[in-house]
Order: C-alpha cells, then structure tokens, then sequence
C-alpha cells in the first residue's frame, strides 16, 4: 500500500467500530419490524448502518411500508435498547490502538450519529477511555446540519481538532460512514461486520477485519512496540 499523505489525526466512529453495537440494533429492529409482520433483509441491514436514528427508522419504514411515524417507532426502539447499551463490549483493538495513539499525543476525534442520550447510556462503563479523544461530534450537535452518508460530521471533527481534512484518517465499518469519510477528502480505513461483502467498500483506502490489524506504519503514525492488547 502506497500512502502519500502524513496522517496527523485519527477520527473514529462509534457504532460497529469501537463499541459491538450494530448486532444489538440489528436485533431489535428485527423485532419491531416482526411485529407489523415484516422482515428487514441483510441489504436493509447494511443501509440502515451507520445513519442517525432518525434517519435510519426513516428508512426502515419506508423501504417496509410499516403503519407507523418515525416518532413512534423510535419510541417503541429506546423502550428496548437503552436497557442494554451499558452492556456492549468494545470490539477487538478498539481501546489498545486508541490509548496507543494517546500515549504518541496524536489528536483524536469521535464523530457518531448517535445523539447525546444513547452516546451517554453506551459509555457508562467506559468514561475513562473516552477521556482520550479531543474531540466527540455527536448526531445530534447543533452545528451537524446532515448526517453521514453526507461528509458534515468528518468536516466538523477535523475543524474542532484544527485539523486539514487531507490529513485526517478515518475508521469505519459502516458503508454511509466510509462514503461520508471520502466525501470529506478524508483517508479512510473500513473495518466491515463479518457479515458485511468487502466488495462493497472498494471506496475505502484500507480494508480490515479488526481493528487489531492496522499497521500505523505505511501512514507514517507511531508503530507498536509489540502485539495490540486490550
């Protein structure tokens, strides 16, 4: 892999590439979909990943025409989920590379379409981890005027970091996320669900299984002095 940008920041995103979400959301919007006599299809799936909550009920109830508003269905998904969020583990790498790159002073971003109340409900066990990032961007940030596939979110971190987008690497695992990054005119790594067809992130820069196999390397960032442990 050729690379011909120093990497000076990092921003990542939240669902599916730090935390082991998507699996909880995936269920559960199975569940509300099985109740109006629906199924959501893995294609659905992939499109709903990544989204606002707002824009991914949006979708799921058009795409399935479900007799319900986008305020409801909300309604009857934070009935069930919030009770889980504190549970969800961190996916493998996820907090080695990032205190990594903490303890080598790069600048470090998150930017999540999740809004404020399930970003806090989803950290309670991990505060001391996400004291880390400089920067955290929010779905619901007053100044986010789109979320991803859109590039906002990406564009908003980089300017609170001080940082040249051209020089920002993003991690992703979701397809609107990795469109989003590109749009920005930022490098990004895509770390897809295993369920997830790579063919569909040939966008990206990199592709990976975990987080546990990025090479800092070839984007001229600290290397590790040894195997990456959680």
């Amino acid at each position: 892999m050729s690379i011909v940008k120093q990497i000076t920041h990092l921003i990542y995103d939240l669902d599916g590439l730090l935390l082991d979400t998507e699996p909880l959301h995936a269920r559960v919007n199975q569940m509300l979909a099985n109740r109006y006599g629906q199924t959501i299809e893995p294609d659905l799936i992939m499109k709903l990943r990544g989204r606002k909550s707002h824009d991914s009920a949006q979708l799921l109830i058009e795409t399935l025409g479900l007799p319900t508003t986008v305020a409801e269905y909300m309604r009857q998904k934070d009935a069930i989920i919030y009770q889980f969020y504190p549970k969800v583990p961190a996916l493998p790498g996820a907090m080695a590379l990032t205190h990594h790159f903490a303890r080598h002073h790069i600048p470090q971003a998150v930017a999540t379409s999740s809004s404020s109340r399930p970003f806090a409900e989803k950290i309670q066990s991990y505060q001391a981890w996400f004291s880390l990032f400089q920067c955290i961007v929010r779905g619901d940030d007053p100044e986010l005027q789109r979320g991803k596939p859109f590039p906002d979110i990406f564009l908003l971190a980089a300017q609170r970091l001080g940082a040249n987008p051209e020089q920002c690497l993003v991690f992703e695992d979701a397809l609107a996320g990795v469109t989003a990054a590109k749009a920005a005119g930022m490098s990004v790594v895509a770390v897809p669900a295993a369920d997830m067809d790579r063919e569909l992130y040939l966008e990206a820069d990199l592709i990976l299984n975990s987080l546990d196999e990025f090479d800092p390397a070839p984007w001229q960032l600290p290397g590790f002095s040894g195997p990456l442990q959680d």
